[in-house]
Order: structure tokens, then sequence, then C-alpha cells
């Protein structure tokens, strides 16, 4: 027999999100602004060479960036996943629905 209100009493479901491993998230941030820094610094890739096929240093350098920014945001998404876990929350009383 259920009283109606199972959900609100699962052990399962929690009032505040769980904590945050800060140092995996520091790692994440610090993956994230790898590509800022290293495309702000504009001196380190404005040259002509070396050259890749008829394309100069300066642009494909910053082709190559836009690979290697998605791979390192795809990483950050998975560690920010992994230091900041799902955990059911209770629904407010303003979001509960009468059934």
């Amino acid at each position: 027999m259920t009283t109606g209100n199972d959900e609100v009493d699962d052990p399962t479901l929690h009032d505040t999100p769980p904590p945050a491993n800060r140092a995996l998230l520091t790692v994440a941030a610090v993956l994230l602004a790898i590509p800022v820094i290293a495309l702000l610094w504009v001196d380190s890739y404005a040259r002509v060479d070396p050259k890749l096929g008829p394309w100069p240093f300066f642009f494909w350098y910053q082709f190559l960036w836009v690979f290697l920014t998605a791979g390192l945001t795809y990483t950050s998404y998975r560690i920010v996943l992994v230091a900041r876990p799902h955990r059911p929350m209770r629904p407010h009383a303003s979001e509960e629905v009468e059934r």
C-alpha cells in the first residue's frame, strides 16, 4: 500500500546538490583556459613559416586550435560530469503536483 507520498519519502532524493570536487573543476577550468591563452598570445604564431602546403603558419596554427579546443572542451565536460555527480533532488513544495 502506498501513501501517495512515496517520492517525498524516498531516501535516494536529496534537498541539496552533492558536493563538487574542486580539484577536478580546477583541472576543467585550466583545460578551457589553454586555448584562450594560446590564441591571445599572438606573437607565438604571427609569422609565415613554417608553411603547411600553401598555408602560412598563421592560418593552419589557428585552424589546428579549432580541433584542439573541441577536444579540450569535451574533456572538460567529461571531467565536470565526474566532479559534479548527478543526484536526484526532491521536488520543491511549489513544484509538487497533486495526484
